[in-house]
């Protein structure tokens, strides 16, 4: 806790210079990995000073403070409520709505994606402020294909989650029932559908990494609900995953050959029969 502490004013001082502030941003990430530690965070205040770090001119500064503030939100109930209400998210979607540099963006995603996980009430917000159409814009522009996986990632685990969560509470009734009332608010399917999601990540199928595609492939798959009808009306979606299915089984086949029976290209290969199938 003291040495928090330490960090936090050190970090906070008006006379430390930029290095010290990163040094101590960077030291500060390392302890409140625990959770105890992230909650000690909250108690003498230091939650706060690291959000408001956000608002810096210097983009160093809130790329490490988004960087402390990722690792402090993961599966940490007590911390994202704070957070939440300190203003972290709106700080964080200014910051990937803005001019910024691609390095300060990752670690704000990492953050983003920490504060929502499993916080149905943070995804209620995201939606309200905007969050899907700050994130449309981040993938839309050119050179960040590295973001545009992270941010299909982060849709398909809030699809997902959201799904669990909903059947999970009628089989077995342990999901609180304020809990399931929230997560019952959060409208995502609609949002993405009518913000042109549908759209968007199918186009992405066309990144060249096999790690991206499996991604984008996940990603449709858990929309086939919602965008069915546009994947139907989409000639382009058609002929990629035709494409990649060809691809594919000769990847597969080589596996085979290797002796691997349940290999990566198979599984990919799966993914695209069972989308073709759906969509035929």
């Amino acid at each position: 806790m003291q040495i928090m502490v330490r960090l936090i004013n050190k970090f906070n001082s008006s006379s430390s210079t930029l290095e010290e502030k990163i040094a101590a941003l960077f030291d500060l990430e390392y302890y409140v990995h625990q959770m105890d530690n992230a909650q000690d965070l909250l108690s003498f205040g230091g939650l706060q000073v690291v959000i408001n770090g956000l608002n810096s001119t210097e983009p160093l500064v809130k790329e490490y403070a988004a960087f402390v503030l990722g690792a402090a939100f993961s599966s940490n109930p007590k911390v994202q409520v704070e957070a939440i209400e300190g203003g972290a998210l709106q700080k964080l979607l200014v910051i990937l709505a803005t001019e910024q540099p691609l390095t300060a963006k990752k670690k704000v995603l990492f953050a983003l994606c920490s504060l929502l996980r499993h916080f149905p009430y943070a995804q209620q917000q995201f939606l309200k402020l905007g969050g899907l159409q700050v994130l449309r814009s981040l993938v839309q522009q050119k050179g960040t294909e590295v973001l545009a996986v992270r941010v299909v990632t982060l849709l398909y685990d809030l699809v997902t989650e959201k799904m669990f969560a909903e059947e999970e509470a009628e089989l077995t009734r342990e999901t609180s029932p304020e809990k399931l009332q929230q997560y019952r608010q959060v409208h995502l399917l609609p949002s993405l559908r009518e913000q042109g999601w549908c759209e968007i990540t199918a186009h992405l199928l066309a990144l060249p990494e096999h790690d991206a595609r499996e991604k984008v492939l996940q990603t449709l798959g858990a929309l086939l609900v919602t965008c069915r009808d546009h994947y139907h009306q989409d000639p382009q979606l058609s002929r990629m995953l035709a494409s990649l299915q060809d691809e594919y089984q000769v990847l597969a086949a080589l596996e085979l050959q290797d002796g691997e029976d349940e290999g990566y290209f198979r599984e990919l290969l799966g993914s695209i029969n069972s989308l073709l199938k759906e969509l035929s």
